[in-house]
């Protein structure tokens, strides 16, 4: 499928609501600059699909226009919404909700808008929410009807809290440490941007659920399947308590490998394709708390961003800096998050996405302007996505009237876009070097032995024979699959350390080239003794 030019995202502005807010490298052209002048900064909404926008062409018609007023370049738009798709191609099946009927397509139709105006389509993707409704969806084929609480042994993919809960009233949630499950959401995800031309692919509740009982450690995660996949890893025979250190740390990879899975799927697929997600932001910022670790996301909700910028696993981390300016601690904790999210992003890209329904159309504004301003190391964010496109304000909020929501969403348009407001000239989606000059390449493997066995918790190094790289370690998953993201090209030594009882010569040499995946096939080497 060809794919757009990428300057069909440069439908944006910057503004200098700030004197001397932005650095030099962000000086603003004229308004007829070309796109390949403009600045770049990443300007979205989140368009939920629990509120009209997509539901049919009209609908997407209206937010176009209205992404265009507030001089947006990127829409997120919900697409996978509980397993159930806003599309009508891909592995999720299609949604139940009131939707103009097939063969009415929401999120081939956002594209072809969107793109027709120079926006960017990022398909909004929830990743561990199973269902919310005490009725099945309809599709037979739809994860809760094959894998929720009707599935037995293996089949049930069901997340559970240590007191053997599995939903909080409707909510029910998929279990990240369950490797059906993580090569269901990678499958699904690989469909999506195979079937649609779409700039990017955003994460949401891509870590575990909340509702523990402290903020300190999660009380999710006790699927039968993941609690026995961490005994034997761990050689451990008790099930363990919520607090226990290793289970946190292995709980947390979980997650991170189905994001590297994830993200490593998708280039196969279309290495173009950005991959973002909504990262948890709750209460104040490590400068209070501690640091990074005793933050709620790092340890209640397992949800390890940082260190999947660092690995390079996460192109665009958007975070969800959903707090009031008008309550003097939450407007700390929005600034302290701005500040770690600028001063952490390396050579990736982060973006604070403020809860524009918890503000009235000034503070929003505020909130806009604290972004410009630079950190004590020179920093700053890469831009901003409202949450969201149906409530744009406290007013909006309140208010069931349409006509209530478009006049709070003109007024945040007319604001933002005012002379010498931020949003007053155009600019450009942030590109991503990494991607597109790309030099570093990728591995990729799996361990199955010669019966069909997949070996999982076996250690896999990369040693580098040739060029600059360094020595790494992974451990393979529930499926035996094994992934080394960003490595400068080479030629390297990939060996598996095996468990006792298997036997083979799990060794292999791979030439790493730049932009590519190079696969590691060890598996016809193995078998059981």
């Amino acid at each position: 499928m060809a794919r757009s030019p990428r300057t069909r995202g440069f439908r944006a502005a910057l503004g200098l609501a700030l004197t001397g807010a932005l650095t030099a490298s962000l000086a603003l052209p004229s308004a007829a600059a070309a796109d390949d002048e403009l600045p770049e900064q990443w300007r979205s909404y989140w368009v939920d699909a629990f509120n009209p926008g997509i539901y049919n062409p009209a609908q997407v018609e209206k937010l176009v226009d209205d992404a265009l007023a507030i001089n947006a370049n990127a829409l997120i738009v919900q697409t996978a919404r509980r397993y159930d798709c806003f599309c009508n191609r891909a592995l999720y099946p299609r949604t139940d909700a009131a939707i103009a009927p097939a063969p009415y397509d929401p999120l081939d139709k956002i594209i072809e808008k969107a793109h027709e105006a120079g926006l960017e389509v990022h398909a909004w993707v929830n990743v561990n929410t199973m269902w919310n409704n005490v009725n099945p969806p309809s599709s037979a084929d739809h994860v809760f009807n094959q894998h929720g609480p009707a599935a037995t042994g293996t089949d049930r993919w069901l997340n559970k809290k240590a007191d053997g809960t599995e939903f909080v009233g409707a909510n029910a949630y998929i279990d990240p440490g369950h490797p059906d499950a993580v090569e269901y959401i990678v499958d699904a995800i690989q469909s999506i941007v195979t079937e649609y031309d779409v700039d990017g692919i955003n994460l949401d509740y891509v870590r575990y659920p909340d509702g523990s009982s402290t903020t300190t450690h999660s009380d999710w995660g006790y699927n039968d399947v993941a609690v026995a996949r961490f005994q034997e890893a761990t050689g451990r025979t008790e099930v363990p308590a919520a607090s226990d250190p290793e289970w946190n740390d292995w709980r947390r990879a979980q997650v991170t490998n189905l994001v590297r899975k994830i993200y490593l799927g998708m280039w196969e697929v279309d290495p173009a394709v950005r991959l973002s997600m909504d990262a948890i932001t709750y209460g104040f910022g490590p400068q209070s708390v501690g640091g990074w670790e005793k933050t709620r996301t790092y340890a209640e909700v397992l949800q390890d961003w940082r260190g999947w910028q660092d690995e390079g696993i996460m192109d665009t981390v958007v975070a969800m800096n959903y707090k009031r300016e008008w309550n003097p601690d939450q407007a700390r904790m929005y600034d302290e998050w701005n500040e770690v999210l600028a001063d952490w992003q390396g050579d990736r890209q982060s973006v604070s996405g403020p809860a524009l329904y918890l503000n009235d159309v000034e503070h929003s504004l505020e909130q806009l302007n604290d972004l410009l301003i630079p950190t004590d190391a020179g920093n700053t964010v890469v831009g901003w996505s409202g949450y969201s496109y149906a409530n744009v304000s406290q007013t909006a909020t309140a208010s069931s009237d349409p006509a209530v929501k478009n006049a709070e969403r003109d007024a945040l348009a007319e604001t933002f876009t005012a002379d010498g407001a931020p949003f007053e000239d155009s600019a450009a989606v942030p590109a991503m070097d990494w991607k597109d000059t790309p030099t570093e390449g990728h591995v990729t493997g799996q361990l199955v032995t010669r019966s069909g066995d997949a070996l999982d918790h076996v250690e896999v190094t990369l040693r580098p024979l040739t060029g600059g790289g360094e020595t790494l370690t992974r451990s393979s998953d529930g499926s035996g699959w094994f992934g080394f993201a960003h490595v400068p090209p080479g030629r390297y030594l990939v060996q598996a350390d095996l468990p006792n009882g298997v036997v083979g010569k799990p060794v292999a040499s791979v030439r790493v080239t730049a932009g590519d995946i190079t696969s590691a096939d060890l598996s016809p080497l193995i078998q059981i003794r």
